[in-house]
């Protein structure tokens, strides 16, 4: 037993001897010491702001807008009309034009200055002008507008030299907790850099464009800094700042920003006639609900269920079929309509996709060939301008093209209000953008002919039927 005890101290003493060893660097590295130079005091994002800063731009943006004046109502008093006369004699009720101006941020992607910022930055702008971090000013035009992913691409019009430009990453390498910085010109106070970190990834619902897909940080991002640059800590562009989530206008740390990705896919657009051209799947999609999770059998819901095929399109030919479950695209996961929609859409024509497809418990491999929506029938885009509840609509006939243009059903035929003119007759009767006309007074409408036709009458009575979303309306409105 002495022997034993002995082994047994001896064991012990070795062992506390070897924690004592394992613990002392640990123990060190923990005890707090004043800085005793200067490389031991700095931690500094200075060396990746000073190589991208000067590649962000302040972009400012006029446009003319047309006011009328009301008229004063003195004019209505014939005592005062006796002696000033009539609101004719005065400039009451003219219209009078102003220059309206906006201020935004951008980034330079390319040495010859090509300038990536946001859509509603530039929006019906007149003339665009930006200004360099050496407070040099060009003159810009203005290459691609796409609305539906609120981004637009510029050129400066002036020989700038060789400038500097920042390099895309891949936004799908990001992961929640990254270090970001957002650059840009907030309040129009100038160039300013916030820190934060990546907060989350993929966000859908924030109303901000048709592709709802976002980079969510929590670096400071305010208004005027639309259009900036979100970089990681290698300098690199990971995303294009565009919205914040605020009640007073200031940031409240929920900012969001257009993956690179997306960015990179409609830059590449402006290389060529600047149009942007997505694929096209001809595809029915919705998404897993709890219940159709449990039908499918699935442990939770994820993917999306394929709903319709078009005959004749990528997705018929590639083999899906409806009650399909999409779960990837190119490797990465999708759970819902939008998130489909973007890992889809940012592959180039001409490419193939590959889906991971779950259908009957079986798991496939399907590779979709990308291609533009076709032209099935020609647009024949018109304005309306009898007098009609149309009038100040512009209708469009409808194919695959058109209906991916305005993100409706592939499967949609007939005419569809393209735009409508702002206090216009269509738009006091209450028609939108995106509204399929049916059925004008019991005719059936299929051309953007007849629906002229049709509107150059005078029935007295309008009986109208129109589609919106997945509602049909019926409505009557006096001639």
């Amino acid at each position: 037993m002495t022997v034993n005890a002995g082994i047994s101290s001896r064991f012990f003493s070795v062992l506390l001897v070897i924690a004592c060893l394992v613990a002392s660097p640990f123990a060190n590295a923990q005890e707090r010491s004043v800085p005793r130079t200067q490389d031991q005091l700095r931690l500094s994002f200075a060396p990746v702001v000073d190589r991208v800063s000067n590649a962000v731009v302040n972009v400012y943006a006029s446009r003319t807008v047309v006011q009328r004046q009301q008229v004063s109502p003195f004019f209505n008093d014939p005592f005062f009309r006796r002696f000033f006369g009539g609101p004719d004699n005065f400039d009451f009720g003219r219209p009078r034009e102003r220059v309206q101006s906006s201020l935004g941020s951008g980034v330079i992607i390319s040495a010859d200055g090509v300038i990536v910022t946001n859509h509603h930055v530039i929006k019906d702008a007149d003339e665009v002008r930006v200004a360099l971090s050496d407070r040099r000013e060009f003159d810009a035009k203005i290459v691609l507008k796409d609305e539906r992913t609120d981004l637009a691409v510029l050129k400066i019009m002036e020989d700038a030299g060789s400038l500097p430009f920042v390099e895309f990453a891949d936004s799908d390498d990001l992961a929640v907790g990254d270090i970001v910085l957002a650059i840009g010109n907030p309040f129009g106070v100038g160039q300013t850099v916030t820190q934060g970190i990546v907060s989350a990834l993929a966000r859908t619902r924030v109303g901000v464009t048709d592709y709802q897909f976002f980079i969510q940080t929590d670096a400071a991002i305010n208004p005027g800094n639309s259009g900036g640059a979100l970089v990681d800590v290698d300098g690199k562009l990971v995303g294009i700042n565009t919205a914040i989530f605020s009640r007073s206008g200031g940031s409240n740390g929920i900012g969001f920003a257009i993956p690179a990705n997306m960015v990179h896919f409609v830059a590449a657009a402006a290389q060529g006639d600047g149009i942007v051209r997505r694929p096209w799947l001809g595809a029915g999609i919705q998404l897993v609900s709890a219940e159709i999770a449990e039908a499918l059998r699935l442990d939770r819901p994820r993917g999306v269920l394929v709903t319709g095929v078009f005959k004749g399109s990528p997705a018929d030919e590639a083999g899906l079929e409806v009650g399909d479950l999409i779960l990837q695209v190119g490797g990465n996961e999708v759970s819902d309509p939008d998130s489909f929609g973007y890992r889809f859409a940012t592959n180039p024509l001409g490419s193939t996709a590959e889906f991971t497809v779950l259908r009957e418990q079986r798991t496939l491999k399907i590779g979709v060939e990308l291609r533009a929506a076709p032209e099935t029938v020609p647009r024949d885009r018109r304005r309306i301008d009898t007098h009609s509840p149309f009038r100040g609509s512009v209708v469009m006939n409808l194919s695959p093209a058109v209906a991916e243009e305005l993100r409706l059903d592939a499967f949609e035929e007939g005419v569809v209000v393209a735009d409508i003119e702002p206090g216009s007759t269509a738009n006091r009767v209450g028609l939108q953008k995106g509204d399929i006309i049916l059925v004008i007074n019991g005719r059936n409408i299929g051309s953007t002919r007849e629906l002229e036709q049709v509107s150059d009458s005078d029935p007295g009575v309008w009986r109208l039927e129109i589609k919106r979303g997945e509602r049909v309306i019926r409505f009557a409105l006096r001639g």
